[in-house]
């Protein structure tokens, strides 16, 4: 009676009711609703109506599910069963979508679940998939119209088959189908068959499926997400590590792929994978992408394939490498075709179930003694950027026991693609070691054609006559006597005068000349340079210069003898070891080795492959690299014998003298240049200067490439005599070089290359004087005033210029007043005669009225 009451209270008074259940008992309901031992509470031993209770209760078995089941198939097996209770299906089934060989198919993953079911006899292995393709029956309908269908009568259905009802012996009557998406992504098609108890599912049913069905969905799409998140961190690491791997081998494709492919075996998730390499000299099987994109199919030029390697890796059980040279066609890997097949096809082939294939012989038993079984098989082609196919790749059994998938697909095409492409490198590095040796013979050949031949060094160190031998053959004091009595007088040829002429020395005086400063700056002996050595550089050097017009030999012993001067009479020698001035005066008879009588801008104009070769500096780049060629002869290096430190330290100033001579970057480093002239004026003494000077690296290598502009322009500081005819030698190379830009190049070449314009080769040099030469002169002038006599030469050489720039000027006036004049009196007789017929003309007129 009492609890009559109460019930009767609680019904009328249904807010106090809700307080006391909330403050009571809600906490504690709700806690055992999350309670990971709890089940449903809900009858399913037979169909009935459901309480709001028993929804709720369902419900939060199923939120359950998605808090503990982490495998995707046992979540949603218990939420099918809950949803066949639901709608009263008889069975329900899943079924993924998925990408195979480029098709698109649905595959069933459970089967015939009910609300009785176990997972395990509904759980589908991989072995006993049924497949759908997309164009059969009314799954494919609904996963390619991503519409939910409730069918009352299948047999009234244009899209329904029986082949799976005829497999199982069951007949279905209704079915209620729906999609499930991850955005516009479909993942997989859930199906119902069977009302029980009506004769179809109702609009209800559809209502119940649909609110539901986010439950599948969730699991689902974490499940999707989350296997392609996993599928592209693998993806990753397999193109990192082999990459590691590809860009370490480079000798060649079989390491390279040997080496990327072990590395990368636990990112593959299969079992085994074998690869196919083709030979290349036998088969030439390429690609042809115009028709690829069109028919979707590779078409190949010869049927011949020849697997002259393959290279197995087993990954179950014991790790093994196994490497089949000349495999016979009946290996294992080989023996179904599929290999052979995709190196003429060039298809990506994806068997999902090997021993009930009928396309492919695939061996039925085990392969080897392990007992190992072929059961699915994943078979890629290998193409390099010719888009030749170079290997075949087959991966075998996917490791979870499911076929291989389009995710399988895209990270092994992946790394295929990469493979392929990383082919390119060992053919770069096959072209270049080939690249390597040719030079290695053209070194070879312009060496032998510059390099001083044993029966030359005779013109100088004439050992034959003298001692009946070979100059290697003498020993230094033998080849010292011959040099002393060969080699020119300093005094006699001028050698330390700024005004040295070159024109009364022959070629070979030149060399000797050359050999004659090295031993005026004490470096033989000092750097303990052989005699013959020194004999062969010189001599070389000579014959690299090429006979042109200018930019001979002459002109670099010039530069070399010029640079020596300062050194020694200009006293700039001070601030340098005597293995500076070795290097400088090398640097300076190098200067223009193998120039060609044409500038920097012709070259890159003419696309010559200097100027591809060299981005800046181009010829002074060449000079400085054949310079170096030379050195690196053993018969020629006249720096053998210096330390490593030594001799790095004489290219380094080499290097930076030779650049020196591009006129460009003498503009760049005049001001620089003046700051050091200005600073050196402002100590007291010469020796607190040069202490200083010689402590400053980079003060030292500003005033070497100074001086290095200063002789590479000595000639236009040399006495009249000299430098005229040194500038028309100038300016006739100028003139050739205008002649190819305007016969090979076909373009106006500018005043100072202008042959047309020899007339005003004066005015043209005055105006080079004054912006170019004048300044580097007057600087070294108040550095050191021993290089007084270059600049008075220059500013003498400028008034001779300019008086024949006057003269021609004077001429060019007194032709044009002439012409002025010429056009006066011609103006004055017309006008005369003008006058004259005017007077005429009223007379006529008047005789002819009378």
């Amino acid at each position: 009676c009492n609890k009559e009451k109460r019930r009767k209270f609680l019904d009328s008074n249904p807010d106090f009711a809700k307080e006391y259940y909330d403050a009571k008992f809600r906490p504690k309901v709700i806690s055992d609703l999350f309670k990971d031992n709890r089940t449903s509470q809900v009858n399913t031993s037979s169909f009935h109506e459901l309480s709001m209770f028993e929804e709720s209760e369902i419900i939060f078995d199923m939120v359950r599910d998605l808090q503990n089941n982490l495998q995707m198939e046992k979540a949603i097996f218990k939420f099918m069963k809950h949803l066949s209770f639901l709608i009263r299906a008889d069975k329900m089934s899943l079924f993924m979508y998925r990408m195979r060989n480029g098709t698109a198919e649905l595959a069933t993953r459970l089967f015939n679940v009910h609300k009785d079911a176990n997972l395990e006899e509904c759980l589908v292995h991989p072995d006993n998939e049924i497949v759908f393709p997309l164009d059969i029956g009314i799954l494919g309908h609904v996963a390619t119209t991503k519409k939910t269908v409730n069918i009352p009568d299948v047999l009234q259905s244009i899209h329904y088959s029986d082949f799976v009802d005829e497999i199982q012996e069951y007949k279905t009557k209704c079915v209620l189908a729906t999609p499930i998406m991850n955005g516009k992504d479909m993942v997989a098609v859930m199906m119902a068959v069977n009302k029980i108890g009506a004769p179809h599912f109702t609009t209800q049913d559809e209502e119940t499926l649909k609110k539901y069905l986010n439950f599948a969905n969730l699991i689902l799409r974490v499940f999707h997400l989350s296997y392609l998140h996993n599928c592209e961190a693998r993806r990753g690491q397999v193109l990192l590590w082999s990459a590691s791997k590809v860009f370490e081998e480079m000798t060649d494709i079989e390491r390279q792929f040997h080496k990327a492919l072990y590395t990368i075996r636990d990112f593959l998730n299969c079992e085994r994978y074998s690869v196919g390499l083709l030979d290349m000299t036998k088969t030439k099987v390429s690609l042809d992408i115009n028709l690829c994109l069109l028919k979707a199919n590779a078409v190949f030029r010869n049927d011949e394939i020849n697997f002259y390697k393959v290279i197995d890796y087993i990954l179950h059980g014991k790790e093994e490498i196994k490497v089949i040279s000349n495999p016979p066609s009946d290996h294992w890997a080989l023996f179904s075709g599929l290999p052979t097949y995709v190196a003429k096809e060039g298809l990506i082939c994806n068997i999902m179930n090997a021993a009930q294939d009928d396309f492919f012989s695939f061996q039925k038993g085990p392969v080897d003694s392990s007992g190992w079984v072929i059961k699915n098989v994943l078979s890629l082609p290998i193409v390099n950027k010719k888009e030749e196919i170079v290997a075949v790749a087959s991966f075998y059994n996917r490791k979870d026991g499911k076929p291989f998938d389009e995710q399988d697909e895209t990270i092994m095409e992946s790394l295929t693609q990469f493979l392929g492409w990383s082919v390119l490198n060992a053919d770069t590095y096959d072209k270049w070691n080939k690249l390597e040796n040719r030079k290695d013979i053209f070194q070879d050949m312009v060496l032998y054609h510059i390099k001083c031949r044993t029966d030359e060094t005779q013109n100088v160190l004439n050992t034959r006559d003298r001692y009946g031998k070979e100059p290697h053959q003498c020993k230094e004091e033998e080849l010292e006597a011959i040099l002393s009595e060969v080699l020119p007088s300093s005094e006699t040829s001028e050698l330390f005068e700024f005004h040295f002429c070159d024109f009364e020395h022959s070629h070979l005086d030149l060399v000797k000349l050359g050999i004659k400063m090295y031993y005026e700056l004490g470096v033989v002996d000092k750097f303990h340079v052989p005699r013959e050595t020194l004999t062969r550089f010189c001599y070389s050097l000579s014959k690299g210069y090429r006979q042109i017009t200018y930019h001979n030999w002459s002109h670099g012993f010039n530069v070399g003898q010029t640079m020596f001067t300062l050194l020694m009479t200009g006293d700039l020698k001070r601030y340098y070891t005597d293995l500076d001035a070795m290097a400088m005066v090398t640097a300076g008879l190098c200067h223009d080795i193998d120039h060609r009588g044409t500038n920097n801008l012709y070259q890159m104009k003419s696309g010559n492959p200097l100027a591809k070769l060299h981005g800046s500096s181009i010829l002074e780049r060449h000079h400085l690299e054949t310079g170096k060629t030379l050195l690196r002869d053993p018969a020629l290096n006249i720096y053998q014998n210096l330390s490593r430190s030594q001799h790095e330290h004489v290219i380094h100033l080499m290097d930076i003298a030779i650049i020196a001579t591009d006129l460009a970057l003498y503009f760049k480093k005049r001001t620089m240049f003046q700051k050091i002239v200005d600073q050196s004026k402002t100590y007291e003494s010469w020796d607190e200067w040069t202490k200083y000077m010689r402590q400053e690296t980079t003060r030292k290598e500003i005033v070497m490439a100074m001086m290095m502009t200063a002789c590479d322009l000595s000639a236009i500081a040399k006495p009249w005599e000299i430098q005229s005819k040194v500038a028309l030698s100038v300016a006739a190379e100028f003139w050739e070089q205008g002649d190819l830009e305007r016969t090979v190049l076909e373009q106006q070449p500018i005043p100072m290359m202008d042959r047309t314009k020899a007339a005003d080769l004066p005015k043209m040099q005055c105006g080079f004087i004054d912006f170019v030469c004048a300044f580097v002169y007057k600087e070294f002038s108040r550095f050191h005033e021993e290089i007084t006599p270059m600049l008075e030469r220059l500013l003498n050489n400028r008034k001779e210029w300019n008086a024949l720039k006057e003269e021609h000027e004077a001429k060019l006036a007194a032709l044009e007043a002439a012409k002025v004049t010429e056009e006066e009196v011609a103006n004055a007789t017309i006008a005369a005669k003008q006058a004259t017929a005017a007077e005429a003309a009223p007379q006529s007129k008047t005789c002819v009225i009378n």
